[in-house]
């Protein structure tokens, strides 16, 4: 068999073993096989295309592969050693950009060294050209902006310019244009012009969105980078590419979907750039005087309880409280106390980042419970704990004049005691101020949410268990 053919088998072994890391991820258990199957899968495809480069390619073309690949697994390695988890959505969408920018790249070199293409294939080659670049520029600027938005480099508030909706459409509308001109008649400043306009359309749909809805944008964009990929896989005459790119931009897109539907937005909407919608604001509601409590006194609480419903949200994650949570778990659990977490779809500004955590923590699977599945338990419940949590914990959201009206939440209001981990009574990540926090069954517990939490399994572990 030719070096060719094997490569092609190659690639076909990584693509299965990538449609499995996918089935793998989707559940808690198998994670960690899911991710071990992504690896593997990436091995094979870098060795493959090694492969092809040695028979094909002279000493020159040999090095510069391995030199590439060698600065990329080094930035990879530092990046990966250094990130923490609450730095993880910021991340991904810094490496979407990446996937843009290959994609730019390939489409600009497919034009520039296309070879001999037969005459009847060069309009279907022009046109993957102008798309490719298209998709890889809106996906190279939108995720920088998701970026600076994420790492709080610039502000989350939504760019509100005036006709944003024409801008967009008309953007479309300049692309449909220019495509059938350059298949038509291919011209370099053709390419340009859609770079330039790609790039301002990529900026200007991210920017439009509000901070609240930027779960749904990192996994948008995790979908623009996959299709960007598959275009480069058809400009480069890559299989691989080509199923790899339609996986991860299918995956990307239902994820986005699932996630307008769990928080009420529209999925149009939210991929348009927040098309329709008006910006989140802070209502001026007095809901009067919140009350404080102490982590003794939440330990007596604790003690006393018969069931215990955690939510943990992005300030969990930003103090390092999963393992202090984990600690508190175990203590309760061996006084006889029903512990569970109800996790929300968008907790922590990425899908999963809460369930990682806890998992890092050694938390029990089973007592990690999704939003479905323990709403209707916290009437029931003795006391809640809402670590970090706010805008996911929100009954403002059963008020049609909120902004986050309809957005599904976790009901904790219903259960008999609801003690809230804070640093300060500020609003959540969408800027909308949180009745609970004011509820008659409701107490604040101000403070770093390690901290607290430490304060508090210290004082259970005086009081022998029973």
């Amino acid at each position: 068999m030719t070096v060719s053919g094997v490569a092609t088998a190659a690639y076909l072994v990584a693509a299965l073993l990538f449609i499995a890391s996918l089935a793998g991820l989707s559940k808690h258990e198998t994670a960690r096989r899911g991710l071990t199957f992504g690896i593997a899968g990436m091995a094979v495809a870098l060795a493959a295309t090694l492969a092809l480069v040695i028979d094909g390619s002279g000493a020159l073309g040999i090095a510069l592969l391995v030199v590439a690949m060698a600065i990329g697994a080094l930035i990879g390695l530092v990046r990966a050693a250094r990130v923490e988890m609450t730095g993880m959505p910021e991340l991904i969408a810094l490496l979407h950009s990446f996937v843009g920018l290959a994609a730019v790249i390939v489409g600009w070199n497919g034009y520039l060294e296309h070879g001999d293409i037969p005459a009847e294939l060069v309009r279907l080659h022009s046109a993957e050209v102008f798309i490719g670049i298209f998709i890889g520029a809106v996906t190279v600027s939108g995720s920088i902006v998701a970026f600076l938005e994420l790492s709080a480099h610039i502000r989350s508030a939504p760019l509100m310019l005036p006709g944003k909706n024409a801008l967009n459409l008309g953007a479309l509308i300049a692309f449909g244009a220019l495509t059938v001109w350059f298949v038509a008649s291919p011209n370099i400043w053709l390419l340009v012009a859609v770079t330039i306009l790609a790039l301002a359309l990529g900026w200007h749909l991210v920017a439009s969105i509000g901070g609240g809805d930027m779960p749904v944008v990192v996994s948008m964009l995790n979908s623009y980078s996959g299709w960007a990929a598959a275009a480069s896989g058809f400009l480069l005459n890559n299989d691989l590419l080509i199923v790899t790119g339609a996986l991860v931009g299918s995956s990307g897109a239902y994820l986005s979907y699932l996630m307008c539907t769990a928080m009420n937005r529209s999925f149009l909407s939210v991929i348009a750039g927040g098309f329709g919608t008006e910006a989140a604001t802070s209502a001026d509601t007095e809901y009067g005087e919140h009350r404080e409590i102490n982590a003794a006194d939440t330990a007596e609480l604790l003690e006393n309880a018969s069931s215990v419903i955690i939510t943990p949200g992005y300030g969990m994650a930003v103090a390092q409280a999963q393992y202090p949570v984990a600690e508190l778990v175990r203590s309760l659990l061996e006084r006889g106390v029903r512990v569970r977490f109800g996790i929300h779809p968008v907790a922590g500004r990425l899908p999963g980042h809460m369930n990682v955590l806890l998992a890092e923590a050694k938390v029990p699977y089973d007592i990690v419970l999704e939003m479905d599945e323990v709403n209707d338990d916290f009437a029931d419940t003795s006391v809640v704990l809402v670590i970090g949590a706010n805008d996911t914990v929100n009954p403002a959201a059963q008020d049609p004049g909120s902004p986050i009206a309809g957005m599904p939440v976790l009901r904790v209001w219903e259960a008999e005691n609801v003690i809230v981990f804070k640093r300060s009574m500020a609003a959540g990540y969408a800027g909308v101020q949180n009745p609970l926090f004011f509820g008659e069954n409701t107490q604040m517990l101000f403070g770093d949410a390690k901290q607290r939490v430490e304060d508090i399994v210290r004082a259970l572990d005086r009081v022998p268990v029973h």
